[in-house]
């Protein structure tokens, strides 16, 4: 494999195992690869970074064979200490917090600022799963019958399969597999195809605390490639859950290949947030709030705000500071510590822009700001905001793109109305200081979203609550509350201690 960069600002890399030619797939504690050879373009420029050689199915069926057999280890290792392995895979992230958030930065496109936070959520899920592995508790259930008693115990299912987005290609992982290994499940990740090099550089970590603990590498796979990986992952009937992360498109195909075979499935798909403003709301605040959820990561959370709601008081003032605050953006290479606005991830994505844009001027929408590609080698384009209607075909679909639209409302009631009224359901936010809009915000008849917020945006959950969303979004929940359920599969146990054998509901079956 080659060592050396085309460029000289990508030698930091080597800090992170990575060579200008890498193989892509970590199975039974071997890197190998005899697949196609990607390259990882950086989106700033478009300009190769490295090449990796993506798993054939042959090592992805040499992979899982191994990962099956070292799973009736690790599921038999003591939680507590499935715990302690991943603590120091925290540990070894928090000694490359800033090279791999750089590379974060680097290879997704994210500012550097965003692409260290990254990092820093996995390790944060690394020290949350630690304290879980003490704390996987089931229930002591009262018995009708006499000396008997009824308890939960959950055991780990085997294999968690986790395939991840280009948006979060660090963090996602760790939601999921700090989870999944201290459940006792071993992990098979699918990293997407156009971050490949954050998916090796943080499998190099993971493999290195096992190698040194002297545990299976088997432990947790690491698959590069295309659509055909995640197919043969999806109808694996070893893998007994598959954790998606993606489109609604291609999770309703995971979904059908996973159910096809009785598997479960965890899905965290597509977005359309909103944000509604109350007139009573603190404006100064709503105007910092938005620009964050819209503009961060140029609009390619899952969590992106894309729908800004207001009140028809206070809607003109805050077009112009929003307008104004939108202007002030400096957009530019995502490594300079002063750039807001970095590009969007692909060429495709600078296209997909550009048709959204005149699919909007069609229906009706008006460019207050932005609206076009900056010219540029890079994936460019400018942070735009655009009235339209509320019932135009567009504002219910999600362009994963820095693109608000504003939509004007008299009553709560309408407000939430047009946040409920789209196909997703991921995240929400008022900004309000009325108790009364709050509870009937985050109550049975408010926001139908799994995130629900007041008073902060929609971007930037924290890793103690369960994430996700409900309807199209898919219904899955990772990180934290009681997501480690999902990964575990639960009996119900009744003991007998006595010397009799009543029966339930009182049955007399011949006694």
């Amino acid at each position: 494999m080659g060592a050396d960069f085309v460029r000289n600002e990508y030698q930091f890399l080597k800090g992170l195992g990575l060579q200008s030619h890498n193989l892509g797939c970590y199975g039974n504690g071997i890197w190998k690869g005899s697949g196609n050879t990607v390259t990882s373009v950086n989106p700033s420029n478009n300009q190769p970074i490295a090449t990796v050689v993506e798993a054939s199915i042959e090592e992805y069926e040499d992979s899982l064979r191994a990962c099956a057999e070292a799973r009736k280890l690790w599921m038999q290792t003591p939680a507590p200490k499935r715990g302690e392995i991943v603590r120091q895979i925290g540990e070894a992230l928090r000694s490359k917090l800033d090279l791999l958030g750089r590379l974060v930065s680097l290879e997704m496109g994210k500012i550097l600022a965003e692409g260290i936070g990254e990092v820093q959520e996995f390790i944060d899920m690394c020290d949350y799963a630690v304290g879980l592995s003490r704390q996987l508790n089931g229930s002591i259930i009262p018995s009708e019958r006499p000396n008997h008693m009824m308890m939960e115990v959950w055991n780990p299912l085997g294999i968690v399969g986790v395939i991840t987005a280009f948006n979060f290609p660090c963090a996602v992982l760790g939601w999921n597999a700090c989870i999944a290994l201290v459940c006792g499940n071993c992990v098979v990740w699918k990293g997407a195809p156009t971050t490949p090099l954050i998916t090796l550089a943080t499998t190099k970590l993971i493999a290195e605390v096992l190698e040194r603990n002297g545990l299976p590498g088997a432990i947790f796979t690491c698959i590069c490639g295309g659509a055909e990986i995640g197919q043969a992952i999806a109808e694996d009937g070893r893998i007994p859950l598959v954790s998606f992360t993606g489109s609604t498109k291609v999770g309703q195909i995971v979904q059908k290949a996973v159910n096809a075979r009785f598997g479960k499935c965890l899905l965290e798909l597509s977005g359309n947030n909103a944000i509604i403003v109350m007139e009573d709301a603190d404006l100064a605040m709503v105007v910092r709030s938005v620009l964050f959820a819209a503009v961060g990561t140029a609009g390619q959370r899952c969590t992106s705000s894309r729908r800004l709601l207001l009140h028809e008081k206070i809607y003109q003032h805050v077009i112009e500071q929003l307008t104004d605050a939108y202007k002030q953006v400096k957009l530019g290479d995502p490594l300079d510590k002063d750039t807001l606005l970095g590009p969007l991830h692909t060429r495709a994505s600078k296209m997909n822009f550009e048709k959204g844009i005149q699919v909007i001027k069609s229906q009706g929408g008006h460019i207050l700001t932005g609206g076009s590609v900056i010219e540029h080698e890079g994936n460019f384009v400018q942070p735009t905001i655009v009235e339209i209607s509320k019932d135009a075909p567009v504002v219910k679909e999600e362009l994963f793109g820095p693109v608000l639209y504003v939509l004007k409302f008299q009553t709560l009631e309408e407000a939430i109305e047009i946040n409920n009224s789209v196909a997703q359901g991921l995240s929400s936010s008022i900004f309000t200081r009325s108790p009364e809009a709050i509870f009937k915000w985050i109550g049975p008849c408010g926001s139908d979203c799994g995130i629900v917020n007041i008073n902060i945006p929609t971007s930037g959950a924290e890793i103690g609550g369960a994430f996700g969303g409900e309807k199209a979004t898919g219904g899955g929940r990772e990180a934290g509350s009681d997501s480690w359920k999902q990964y575990m599969r639960r009996a119900t146990c009744t003991l007998n201690y006595g010397s009799e054998l009543p029966l339930a509901q009182g049955i007399n079956f011949g006694g």
